[in-house]
């Protein structure tokens, strides 16, 4: 079942010279033939839509409620960033812009849900240095990705530690604020193999909220029998290309795997988060990039 509570998009606008990848041409030469001028037309515009919308950034907000939620942390303000994957295919000025949005929203807490960088180790601080400059008064949390992994995932590790940034490594804490505290917790990634949940929520009391972070929305099953109230992850980039809604044609049911927005099992709710960069090929369509901000209510 979708959750649709509440939910509004913000774009943030982007000059005209930046919606475009450099090597995607600026104008495209109609073919000569008529006969094939409406499909031609409909192809390119959907190639200059798939090019653009990788620099097309949206602030998803959120509500999320939640009958485990202490009442002294009603309202709180969690800022999701994932997925950036920076790389030749996500620069600086695509993260930046990000950061500055999440910074906007005055969050209280910032999760971070893996793959900050794609393959290139010489990313990796760069990457790090700029989710440095995030603001966030209760701290920011995070997990690794597969291609993290795939990278080097001590030193992706090392750099966001040392920007002050806590890498939760199947692992969790008594988050406290306002003089209430749930269980934040972060599991490794699924695909490579080094998930724990068990091992994350040890140390967490029975009655208490739990909030999960992980890279692979794969863990949700795991985390709905394990009790967990709310996961965050990425991983998915919402499809990337993607031509159908969450919403299957057939009897309007959601689809069996999330690929994004709001879900849940059971009494365990989930956010997917589109992320902000891209893999493969630069390309976005029906996808656009996002920073999210999940306000937390008490049910």
């Amino acid at each position: 079942m979708i959750n649709t509570s509440r939910h509004t998009r913000t774009r943030i606008s982007v000059p005209q010279s930046k919606q475009r990848a450099p090597w995607m041409p600026a104008s495209f030469a109609m073919p000569p033939t008529p006969r094939f001028r409406g499909l031609t037309t409909y192809f390119l515009q959907a190639a200059r839509s798939a090019f653009s919308e990788p620099f097309q950034l949206v602030v998803e907000h959120h509500v999320v409620r939640l009958k485990r939620l202490p009442v002294a942390l009603d309202g709180l303000r969690v800022v999701q960033l994932s997925d950036l994957h920076h790389s030749p295919f996500t620069g600086a000025d695509q993260i930046m812009r990000a950061i500055e949005a999440a910074n906007a929203l005055k969050p209280d807490v910032i999760a971070l849900t893996g793959d900050y960088v794609s393959h290139e180790r010489e990313y990796a601080a760069p990457c790090a240095a700029m989710l440095g400059q995030l603001e966030a008064p209760c701290g920011i949390f995070a997990v690794l990705g597969n291609h993290d992994h795939w990278t080097d995932a001590p030193l992706v590790t090392d750099l966001l530690e040392l920007e002050g940034i806590r890498v939760l490594n199947n692992e969790g804490l008594h988050f406290e604020h306002n003089g209430a505290s749930i269980w934040l917790a972060g599991v490794d990634d699924t695909m490579v193999g080094l998930e724990d949940l068990s091992l994350a929520l040890a140390g967490s009391r029975t009655d208490e909220m739990k909030l999960l972070l992980a890279h692979n929305p794969l863990a949700l099953r795991r985390a709905a029998r394990a009790g967990v109230d709310l996961v965050l992850a990425g991983h998915t980039h919402g499809g990337q290309v993607t031509w159908r809604s969450e919403r299957s044609a057939s009897g309007g049911r959601p689809r069996r795997r999330l690929l994004r927005g709001l879900g849940r099992q059971g009494d365990t709710q989930i956010y997917v988060s589109r992320g902000l960069g891209t893999v493969v090929l630069p390309v976005r369509y029906g996808c656009l990039p996002e920073v999210t901000l999940l306000e937390l209510k008490k049910q």
